[in-house]
């Protein structure tokens, strides 16, 4: 697969109750998605993952979700849950290598903490802790279902501004499942929202 910046398209995706799901992503450009809850947010994130059943396409670049590896598409379309897994008992020995301490400082944790055992982290610095991990795989194409959900607003801007950076810097495409409108509006080029069994466009008003 490439590693450049690439376009992420989606055509005509069924997954779960959404039909016929197409859109674009452009290199730099974040999405941001809402909907109720049940209304499929999360499915459609794990479909474009190709970790749940679906029809439809989806490129990244000129690469076709079917026509690679599962793993090699999520290495460069990787999606963050809203809960990501742990598995080893400290919480360094999930990074493929040690992030830069300035990024470390700039979502807010200490130098420390990637020898801090997991039990440790809070809710918060778990949903930290993921995305500083999920950039040490250095995906181009990012799938974020609600990140900044379990922290407080000051925390929520400040790894807001540190993830626009390195989004911006290395055009990275986005798509970004949020609530909190006041969110969406800060970092959000366009807004799609589910609307029953399809998505459609949020005017800025």
């Amino acid at each position: 697969m490439l590693d450049t910046p690439a376009r992420l398209t989606i055509r005509d995706l069924d997954c779960g109750c959404l039909t016929g799901v197409s859109l674009t992503v452009d290199p730099g450009e974040v999405v941001c998605l809402s909907g109720p809850s049940g209304g499929g947010k999360s499915r459609l994130l794990r479909a474009i993952a190709d970790l749940d059943p679906h029809s439809g396409d989806v490129w990244w670049g000129d690469d076709h979700q079917g026509g690679v590896s599962a793993h090699q598409w999520r290495q460069q379309v990787m999606l963050l849950p809203a809960e990501a897994p742990w598995w080893f008992e400290r919480v360094g020995a999930h990074f493929p290598a040690c992030p830069e301490a300035a990024d470390l400082a700039a979502v807010g944790l200490p130098a420390d903490a990637l020898g801090w055992p997991v039990t440790r982290l809070s809710s918060g610095e778990r949903q930290r802790a993921a995305l500083l991990r999920m950039m040490a795989h250095k995906p181009r194409a990012l799938l974020l279902d609600e990140p900044t959900a379990n922290l407080d607003a000051a925390t929520t801007e400040r790894v807001e501004a540190w993830l626009l950076r390195r989004i911006r810097a290395e055009r990275l495409t986005v798509l970004w499942v949020a609530h909190d409108m006041a969110q969406v509006k800060r970092i959000a080029g366009r807004h799609l929202r589910i609307n029953g069994n399809s998505l459609e466009t949020v005017a800025w008003t």
